[in-house]
């Protein structure tokens, strides 16, 4: 789960654009190649950046939270989605393909250590990805939490939210017929690889609109039209992970397994008016994490351009970089 609002207001607080010196299509296996970038001092504090979704692919404006000057700024396009090929692809695609991914661009780069940055489904990536490798996790940094719980989903499918977007949530279940609406991510699962383009990219359109219309605190309920390659792959990817309870062995696995890195140390930054990723699950998880620093941001939503989480998250960053 993962989206960037357009509030301009939020490009005050941060780093200028900055190019990449680095570009390349990483071979991972699997018929995968995922599209790699590094930005910033070429020898600097390494960060890598976990983008949302899962199927939202990274974006130039997320390079903007780090300086420059003193980050080496790793992103990269999980499989199936952004420049990462096949395009929309849910083969040898799962969540431990993810994580053995990380390790793999790590190892490709030749980095030690690092700092693992990630919101949304990002924050659900970088604890299993710390969880399974702890050694080389500097620091977390966490934005919307999102520990991929059957009631988490509930929350988002099943009518938690609808009850205060109930026009936006209408436009959500109107494509599908009243007899499938007790299980909305079966229902668009069918239709999402139904194998008709066509009906794929329309459904793909309303599943993406709805999360998209719930990102930003100021948001007006109305997700914006996306572009079709980029709305198929978001929904299909999203939904495969969905219907798979994120191919976890256990609901609630992430919190159950906190020991694992309760001595990592950590900064989760969460909106207060978070509709897609409610606090309740970061709060939950600061409670098992002894080493966590949980900051709620007052007057904010999901979206990791919100200008109080931008301006939070290169606090956070710019207190790292002075160790």
């Amino acid at each position: 789960m993962d989206k960037i609002s357009g509030q301009k207001s939020a490009v005050q607080f941060l780093y200028p654009p900055v190019e990449p010196f680095d570009r390349q299509m990483l071979d991972v296996g699997d018929g995968h190649s995922i599209y790699v970038e590094q930005s910033g001092r070429k020898d600097g504090l390494p960060v890598i950046v976990l983008h949302g979704g899962p199927g939202g692919g990274c974006s130039p404006a997320m390079r903007r939270y780090f300086d420059p000057d003193i980050y080496r700024i790793i992103l990269f396009d999980q499989r199936g989605c952004g420049r990462s090929r096949p395009h929309a692809s849910v083969e040898a695609n799962t969540t431990w393909h993810l994580v053995a991914d990380i390790e793999r661009i790590r190892a490709a780069l030749g980095v030690d250590r690092w700092i693992v940055f990630g919101g949304s489904w990002g924050a659900t990536l970088a604890l299993l990805y710390a969880q399974a490798h702890p050694g080389p996790v500097r620091h977390l940094v966490l934005r919307g939490v999102f520990t991929m719980t059957a009631a988490e989903l509930d929350w988002f499918y099943s009518g938690g939210a609808a009850r205060f977007w109930p026009e936006t949530w209408q436009r959500f279940i109107d494509p599908i017929p009243e007899d499938e609406r007790g299980d909305l991510i079966a229902a668009y699962n069918r239709r999402l690889f139904s194998g008709d383009l066509s009906v794929e990219i329309r459904h793909a359109k309303a599943w993406s609109a709805w999360e998209n219309a719930l990102a930003a605190v100021q948001s007006t309920g109305v997700g914006g039209d996306s572009p079709p390659d980029y709305a198929r792959a978001f929904a299909r990817l999203e939904n495969h992970y969905f219907i798979n309870a994120g191919f976890l062995r256990r609901d609630d696995q992430i919190l159950q397994d906190m020991d694992r890195i309760r001595d990592i140390p950590g900064t989760i930054v969460q909106g207060r008016y978070d509709m897609i990723c409610p606090p309740a699950t970061a709060h939950r998880l600061a409670q098992c994490w002894p080493a966590c620093d949980l900051r709620i941001v007052p007057v904010a939503g999901h979206a990791l351009s919100e200008p109080g989480i931008s301006a939070d998250l290169v606090r956070v960053m710019q207190r790292l970089a002075s160790g």
